[in-house]
Order: C-alpha cells, then structure tokens, then sequence
C-alpha cells in the first residue's frame, strides 16, 4: 500500500468519525444519535484496516471483527433501552429521558 493510499485512508476515517461525534453531538434523537455511534465504530474499524494494511499485518482486520461485534451488542442493547424509552415517554428525544432521573 502506497503512502497516499494510506494517507487517503486515514483522512477518510478521521473524517466520518468527525462526522459521527457531530451528529451524536448536535442531534436529540436518540435513534440518529445510535446511527452515529455506528458511523464512529466503523471510522475506527477503517482506520484498522487501513493502517494493518500498510504494514502488511493481519492485526488491522482481527480488531475489526472486534468492532464489529461491538457494534452489535451495541445495537442490541441500544434498541433495547429505545423501546423501553419510547414505550415510556412517547418520544425519541434525549431531553425528555433526562426527567427520569429522580
């Protein structure tokens, strides 16, 4: 793998996780911002893949099978704890969770 290609890699993934850490930032549904936990898992999967790539080592891809399985739980127990809240509140908005507090 050439140095550009790595380099192009890297940006890429440097930038879908900016993109993910702004749309959990920003947003207040709580379904777009576990879309963009997803986005953020995968940048970092890419930049695995990418840099056990440039160094002709199979490590990259042994972390991303770890993300990936991550990410499912991950997606399991979200949409788990979205359901509860929804059948809760009626609404997918994080601010309204913040009344369960006490």
């Amino acid at each position: 793998m050439s140095e550009l290609q790595a380099t192009s890699g890297l940006l890429l993934a440097g930038t879908l996780f900016m993109l993910g850490l702004i749309g959990v930032l920003i947003r207040r549904n709580i379904i777009f911002m576990l879309v963009s936990v997803e986005i953020m898992l995968n940048a970092a999967g890419l930049a695995f893949i990418v840099a056990g790539s440039k160094w002709a080592q199979p490590d990259g891809q042994v972390m991303f099978i770890f993300i990936l399985t991550m990410a499912a739980a991950e997606v399991s127990v979200g949409l788990a704890l979205i359901l509860q809240i929804h059948h809760q509140l009626k609404t997918l908005d994080s601010d309204a969770a913040n009344t369960m507090k006490g």
